[in-house]
């Protein structure tokens, strides 16, 4: 999921100065998740925006903000009170304020954050584990993902650095690598580790367009 968090208010109303009419967009996924985005966090923030004399046309909480089609379907259902409002703000996350400003001439401000593709550890806490290269090794390192969790990014072991199977960056914290290695001991697959993995290739993450099922 994609973790994110509001922005400062401070910050969401100085991009609002001059707008007076606001319409709300939130997200039903991620968003809601993170607690950032939600119909609670809707409703907070226009309890905030009429506090700071600002008038809420209407609101909406799209299931998945970041749907093109979805959000503009919901966003015509409320027409009139979107035509109404001086500016959109946005509780989702970088795509979905994309989809929703993609589909009005409307000014669009983000009221999130975008943070990271993350893993839910449990309510409320998040990790990091993905970077979305593109070219995924994680079969070749006991589906523990270097280039994310190593705080240098190294792709074939661990630094000079590490101690005791501990990371030089966060003595608290074990070496990725010392994990990799542990878990495909494990496996009885350590012998994977005596292939060198090539540069990252980044033109291969995804462009816009249509994505390649099975090719």
């Amino acid at each position: 999921m994609i973790v994110s968090k509001q922005k400062p208010i401070d910050e969401i109303l100085a991009a609002l100065a001059g707008d007076g009419k606001i319409f709300l967009i939130g997200c039903a996924k991620c968003a809601t998740v993170c607690k950032a985005g939600g119909e609670e966090e809707v409703w907070q923030m226009q309890e905030v925006l009429t506090s700071a004399g600002k008038e809420v046309t209407g609101s909406v909480v799209i299931d998945e903000a970041c749907h093109m089609l979805r959000s503009g379907r919901d966003l015509r259902a409320k027409k009139e009170m979107v035509e109404e409002a001086d500016a959109l703000l946005v509780l989702a996350c970088g795509a979905g304020i994309q989809s929703i400003s993609a589909g009005t001439p409307k000014k669009t401000v983000a009221g999130l954050d975008t943070l990271f593709l993350g893993n839910i550890r449990r309510f409320g806490q998040f990790e990091q584990k993905c970077s979305l290269c593109g070219e995924c090794i994680l079969t070749e390192t006991g589906c523990i993902c270097p280039v994310t969790v190593c705080p240098k990014g190294l792709l074939n072991g661990p630094c000079g650095g590490m101690d005791s199977g501990h990371c030089e960056t966060d003595p608290e914290k074990e070496c990725v690598w010392f994990q990799i290695y542990e878990r495909l001991q494990a496996q009885g697959t350590v012998e994977k580790l005596k292939k060198t993995v090539p540069q990252k290739d980044f033109s291969k993450m995804l462009k816009p367009g249509k994505l390649g099922i099975g090719k």
